[in-house]
């Protein structure tokens, strides 16, 4: 693989404004279930994989749900993880539909900054649409 230019590797952080710690901790931690991220012994924030979600408390920016840019979070079902979201009380912000290939919806984090979610549109092989149920053609238009 060809290094790029400057030598970049990867996201390794993103960064979120929080306005209450302890709820943000309780929303990242327990509604979804995210490993604490340390760097340097001190917790920073949340893992997921290998980016770090780093919460700051008094930073620069507020939360926001118009974020630039935008992150999108990959899931194994964007139908799914919003119905499990939102059976824990989060807030969706943007149902998912589909776009192009993808399902992607939007969800707002405890201190209301919004982050996204998308999975790949599996669709059965061999199979016309119209042997689907009502419901899921429409959401392959």
């Amino acid at each position: 693989m060809k290094t790029p230019v400057a030598g970049f590797l990867r996201v390794k952080v993103i960064t979120f404004s929080v306005m209450d710690p302890d709820r943000a901790d309780e929303f990242y931690g327990q509604t979804l279930g995210l490993q604490p991220a340390f760097e340097g012994g001190e917790r920073v924030g949340y893992l997921l994989g290998d980016i770090t979600l780093m919460l700051k408390e008094n930073w620069y920016a507020s939360p926001t749900q118009e974020p630039n840019p935008r992150v999108t979070m990959e899931t194994d079902d964007a139908l799914q993880t919003e119905r499990e979201l939102s059976e824990r009380g989060v807030t969706i912000s943007d149902p998912v539909k589909v776009y192009d290939e993808f399902y992607v919806g939007g969800f707002l984090d405890s201190e209301g900054n919004k982050l996204w979610f998308c999975s790949p549109v599996k669709r059965p092989a061999q199979t016309s649409d119209a042997s689907l149920p009502s419901d899921d053609r429409a959401d392959l238009s």
